[in-house]
């Protein structure tokens, strides 16, 4: 009897994990058409600052940001906040769960080079 219960509860397990790892998810991608780029700030041009900014931003279902954040820093406090004011701006195609848009969060880098 032991057995047969300890067999059924892995059986299960198995189960939810499986239905867990099936839910197709696909994650939110940026429209770069719906927005301006980031603009150097004149005073990190003037100190040549440059870096790479990775931003979070939670997309909604409609493909709005709804929250950002720095998730690394570039190094600079007036490039990092210029590439998330530009990119919290922009529009994205929603990410999905099943085929159905839902909120998600996605992460972004933004390159900051002086040419």
């Amino acid at each position: 009897m032991m057995k047969s219960s300890r067999s059924f509860l892995i059986s299960a397990m198995l189960c939810v994990a499986a239905s867990s790892v099936m839910a197709a998810e696909t994650a939110p991608v940026m429209d770069n058409k719906s927005c301006d780029p980031p603009k150097y700030p004149k005073a990190a041009l003037m100190n040549e600052e440059s870096g790479t900014v990775t931003m979070g931003f939670l997309i909604s279902a409609d493909g709005k940001v709804v929250e950002s954040k720095v998730e690394k820093s570039s190094g600079s406090r007036s490039l990092d906040k210029a590439a998330i004011g530009a990119l919290s701006q922009c529009k994205f195609k929603p990410g999905t769960k099943d085929g159905k848009a839902e909120q998600a969060w996605v992460k972004t880098d933004f390159v900051w080079k002086l040419e």
